[in-house]
């Protein structure tokens, strides 16, 4: 099988049912998206400490759902239906039982914080942040064609999820969190 094809020079993709679509349609874009949220936290696990083994399980489980969310966007419109999609209810409580027990752990929350102090808990707030996007991009391929309703709670605790991890992170290493502080008291 060779890796490259020549059938996308033209700026087309050929969807999982044979279906042909410029590349940046939003339904390209957004399971593009998701990709590059996969990759990302690929890069999280990296700066995750080796005795972290619950938690690098857990984010290798949240890659390989991430890759089936892709495979069900990669159905067309007219594909879309409940046999065909597996994100499920399911997934969305398993990550509030998640968070629930990380944030546990946690000191309470009375500010804002920023995203900072280490790489690991950095990198989980870049893949928070595009957490949202894919959320957003969803959103709006979800207006104009059908999807998965499941997948819009998925995302969105899946974002909760990383910022609560971010901040499990910094209190694994002892690394105090970074307060923002308003622009009227920085003076």
């Amino acid at each position: 099988m060779r890796i490259y094809t020549r059938q996308g020079d033209k700026g087309l993709t050929r969807l999982a049912d044979g279906a042909r679509l410029p590349k940046d349609d939003r339904r390209v874009e957004t399971y593009g998206a998701i990709d590059e949220l996969n990759s990302q936290i690929g890069l999280l696990m990296a700066e995750i400490p080796d005795q972290e083994t619950a938690l690098l399980a857990e984010l290798i489980l949240l890659q390989q759902e991430l890759f089936d969310l892709g495979g069900e966007l990669a159905f067309s419109s007219e594909a879309q239906n409940s046999e065909l999609w597996q994100v499920s209810e399911q997934w969305t409580l398993r990550l509030e039982q998640q968070i629930d027990a990380y944030s546990a752990q946690l000191p309470a929350l009375h500010n804002f914080i920023l995203p900072s102090g280490s790489r690991a808990a950095a990198q989980a707030h870049v893949v928070r942040t595009l957490t949202r996007r894919c959320e957003r991009l969803l959103l709006g391929l979800s207006r104009e064609e059908r999807v998965n309703p499941a997948v819009l709670p998925y995302l969105n605790r899946l974002s909760d999820w990383f910022f609560t991890v971010a901040r499990y992170l910094l209190v694994c290493t002892g690394t105090p969190e970074v307060l923002w502080v308003k622009a009227a008291d920085r003076g």
